[in-house]
């Protein structure tokens, strides 16, 4: 499997599973998403996801994949504070707003700093019709985002800060996927930075998710919790496996814009899993969405 992407690595078909890859991606995330917003406490969600793929990713990381170069250990840290930072924010976003009026924010803000940060750090610089794309779908994004502040009902006293939050969580998304194209591309076999990433990444967000359940007056049950962990870390493999290889494939802030259709996913999710209501101004919004990230893609 590695060869194949490394053989493939800046050529059209390379491009073509980029493509793909982002596209699962999208769906795959917001599905996470919800997953960590569903009916259990958010900071226990996300322990029990990260330690679920912590627990799964150590023995392909210790035995299976080569080891990565002593040399990359710096950055293998830098990439974790910028992880456990993202999700300490993510965490507080969905405690204080709903999903689907937070999510749009969060996801709207990382492409456009995702694209400045890869034409900065890889010189990919985007046409005048990607940019066109880019701000269609930021605008759908952020409008999506407007239209549910102004008709969501419930925990309003919240919604300010939550959304100060989202834009907090939206810059670390830029961060981590422009600091991990790096990261991916910098160690030769792709498996190696992946699992090894999950292994680490997974090891310090359940000790604050433990300390928060001990505290808890009513502690939720661990097996539904563990199986939702499980159920998350499978997602999380898929879903952040799928970016990295794209942005590993073809370029970072292509990858990154096509991700953020995970919106319109995380819209039909909230809808038909979580209960939450849509309406043809937000179907409208959605589609400019999607308008946009087919104008970055026809347009490169």
């Amino acid at each position: 499997m590695s060869g194949w992407v490394t053989a493939i690595e800046g050529t059209e078909a390379g491009h073509q599973a980029a493509l793909a890859l982002a596209l699962m991606a999208a769906f795959l995330h917001a599905l996470f998403g919800a997953l960590q917003k569903g009916r259990h406490d958010p900071w226990l969600s996300r322990g029990a996801i990260d330690i679920s793929y912590a627990i799964m990713a150590a023995p392909v990381a210790l035995f299976v994949v080569p080891w990565p170069d002593p040399a990359l250990l710096p950055l293998f840290v830098l990439i974790w504070i910028i992880h456990f930072a993202y999700k300490l924010s993510q965490a507080w976003t969905y405690t204080l707003g709903s999903y689907t009026v937070v999510y749009p924010v969060v996801r709207g803000t990382g492409p456009l700093f995702t694209v400045i940060g890869a034409g900065l750090l890889f010189g990919e610089h985007f046409t005048a019709g990607q940019w066109a794309g880019v701000a269609l779908l930021v605008a759908g994004i952020y409008g999506l985002a407007l239209y549910n502040l102004r008709h969501w009902q419930f925990g309003r006293e919240h919604l300010k800060p939550a959304l100060a939050m989202a834009v907090v969580t939206g810059g670390f998304v830029a961060l981590y996927t422009t600091v991990d194209a790096f990261g991916i591309r910098a160690t030769p076999d792709p498996f190696t930075f992946l699992a090894w990433f999950f292994m680490i990444d997974g090891l310090s967000f359940p000790i604050l998710a433990a300390r928060r359940w001990r505290r808890m007056e009513v502690r939720p049950a661990l097996g539904p919790l563990a199986l939702r962990g499980a159920l998350g870390a499978v997602v999380a493999f898929f879903s952040f496996g799928a970016i990295m290889l794209a942005t590993r494939l073809d370029n970072v802030g292509e990858a990154a814009v096509l991700r953020e259709t995970s919106t319109v996913f995380a819209a039909l999710i909230g809808w038909l899993l979580l209960g939450e209501k849509t309406g043809p101004r937000r179907i409208a919004l959605m589609a400019l969405i999607a308008l946009g990230a087919v104008i970055v893609e026809a347009a490169g």
